[in-house]
């Protein structure tokens, strides 16, 4: 070893200790002849010093050192004068006097600054990536992420689970976003799929009787990216035998909690998580992966529009549709902007129209809505609960959807710009009993809301042929403050069930045979019941972290638009590459 100690380890116990040290200059100062370097390693910093008459050779080689060089030093730990300690650093108690040195390895002047926490331009950040990793922020994101790793492991190891690893090269089967394909070289023509997850693999080491399985496992979705979406990614994969929805719960549960209170540096707003219906989470909050830290929740106002004086309202009502609305404390005073800005943004996100209600502190109303009766605007403070100084925003539409969406979304704006969400805990619950199937208009059919392989709850599976959209799954997610971090379900077992889905998803004999004909042979030599979960360890970490995209807690992501700009990929391959895979490249 080239080092005996770590930089961030030392302490005044090691004082008097000759201790040799290597890392990268972190910070330089030159008063002539002292020199002050903070040395930096993975560990932390610690800071040297190098005196020109106590050693001559050590100060002309340090003298020469800059930002990022290599650097070993060898010398004697001590502790720092009176009043010139450092209480923000771990080791600021302590120094390194210098008695001899070398440099390792030179550095160009970097891109961007490594010793300091600015703002850098991500592109910059992406394309030397392997300079942002060395900033301390960025270590601390990935030594999270291993702790994180680390806990799951220990945590199901402890509870019987053996991890296996999967296959990367499978088959390219419809399971939602589309495959990422690999050709096959001795196969002209045909080709292999990265797994967008090792659903069906996990579900046959069920039918091979391993019954607790986990994997650390990298996934690939070839899909349009956001904040929280990256081509590759990382999830905790796990399926369970003879268990039931509870059993799945009540093994993550508890995971998640130690993984918050061991790692984390917040409490949980509240324990044992709540457990909400898809039914209620939409009802409330206009999303299935709602955000508890703050309240703001949806009145119905639907029986009250029946006969109301506002066309707008006994038309959505008439129509089978909904009248609901949020109120917004405190912000009877925003401007006349900001209230055509909010009702924009209902607009974009599909409202036909966003109607307000200024209750201000003197008494009086102003609203959008003029036909509104002096006794319905009462009525509606009361059902809102709106207090003098409160907006009332009301979405009134026949399409159901278009008023959780937009309602949903107003109150997540609502909550960051007024201050609601509280950021001093994590608010954790359960979304079960979602649809089973969900219509595509564009393609005219049904199709799965999770995945082709999730169980309908016991009492629907009569309906999954005479009313689709009734059916419930045996699904369920789990949610942090306001993101799905983890979704699973019970799966279908039985041969015939798994043929009834696919032909409620449109999918004919033939076809469920050439893609899923393993699956289904599998059933019939003894498949056990068994569900499972996966949780995203990038979305956990990043939470963790307080990071709202998983760029930040991924060694090597890719931009928004999936291309890596360090390796400049992706990129086009030679001709005597595509020759050998018999392959044409049709522009």
């Amino acid at each position: 070893m080239l080092k005996t100690h770590n930089c961030g380890e030392l302490h005044p116990a090691q004082a008097g200790q000759t201790v040799t040290l290597a890392g990268w200059v972190h910070r330089r100062r030159d008063h002539g002849a002292l020199i002050f370097l903070d040395l930096r390693d993975r560990s932390g910093i610690v800071q040297v010093t190098c005196d020109a008459q106590q050693a001559a050779e050590a100060h002309a080689v340090l003298n020469a050192a800059r930002s990022e060089y290599v650097v070993q030093v060898q010398g004697v730990v001590r502790a720092r004068p009176a009043g010139l300690t450092n209480p923000n650093l771990p080791t600021g108690e302590i120094e390194v006097a210098v008695q001899s040195a070398r440099i390792l390895n030179e550095a160009k002047t970097t891109p961007f600054y490594i010793n300091e926490d600015s703002d850098v331009d991500e592109a910059l950040r992406l394309k030397y990536r392997y300079l942002d990793l060395r900033r301390p922020a960025m270590q601390h994101n990935l030594i999270l992420r291993h702790q994180v790793v680390r806990l799951i492991r220990r945590y199901l190891d402890d509870r019987g689970f053996l991890e296996i690893e999967t296959p990367m090269l499978i088959k390219t089967t419809p399971e939602g976003a589309r495959d990422y394909v690999v050709p096959s070289r001795v196969h002209p023509g045909e080709f292999y799929a990265l797994p967008q997850s090792p659903q069906q693999l996990k579900q046959l080491l069920m039918v091979a009787g391993f019954e607790r399985y986990f994997q650390i496992a990298r996934c690939f979705r070839d899909e349009d990216l956001r904040a929280d979406r990256q081509p590759e990614f990382t999830q905790l994969d796990l399926e369970m035998s003879f268990v039931d929805r509870g059993d799945i719960m009540a093994l993550i549960e508890p995971l998640y909690t130690e993984i918050i209170e061991t790692l984390g540096s917040k409490p949980i707003m509240q324990k044992p998580f709540p457990v909400l219906t898809y039914a209620e989470a939409m009802a409330k909050y206009g999303s299935d992966k709602p955000d508890l830290r703050f309240g703001m929740e949806f009145a119905d106002l639907g029986d009250m529009a029946k006969g109301s004086s506002f066309g707008v309202f006994a038309d959505a009502v008439a129509a089978g549709g909904q009248v609901k609305a949020i109120v917004a404390p405190g912000a009877a005073s925003f401007s006349r902007k900001q209230l055509d800005d909010l009702a924009e943004q209902a607009k974009r996100l599909g409202a036909k129209g966003l109607v307000w209600i200024a209750r201000k502190e003197d008494g009086t109303t102003r609203t959008s809505a003029k036909a509104l009766a002096e006794g319905e605007l009462a009525a509606i403070f009361a059902r809102t609960q709106a207090a003098p100084g409160d907006l009332v925003l009301i979405v009134a539409d026949a399409n159901a959807n278009a008023v959780a969406r937009s309602l949903g979304e107003l109150r997540l704006t609502l909550g960051r710009q007024l201050d609601l969400v509280r950021g001093d805990v994590h608010a954790l619950c359960w979304v079960v009993e979602f649809p089973l199937l969900e219509w595509s208009a564009e393609e005219a059919r049904w199709s799965a809301m999770h995945h082709p392989f999730t169980s309908a709850m016991d009492e629907d599976w009569p309906l999954l042929e005479t009313d689709p959209g009734r059916v419930r799954a045996k699904a369920y997610d789990i949610v942090m403050d306001g993101w799905e971090v983890g979704g699973g379900s019970i799966r279908i077992h039985r041969r015939e069930q798994q043929q009834a889905m696919f032909r409620a998803l449109g999918i004919g004999l033939e076809e469920a045979e050439e893609k899923f004909g393993h699956l289904l042979e599998a059933f019939e030599y003894g498949a056990p019941p068994h569900g499972g979960i996966a949780t995203g360890i990038d979305r956990t970490v990043a939470i963790l972290a307080g990071f709202t995209s998983i760029r930040e807690v991924i060694a090597f992501p890719k931009t928004a638009s999936a291309t890596d700009l360090m390796f400049r990929s992706p990129s086009e391959i030679s001709a005597a590459q595509l020759r050998e895979l018999h392959l044409l490249v049709d522009r």
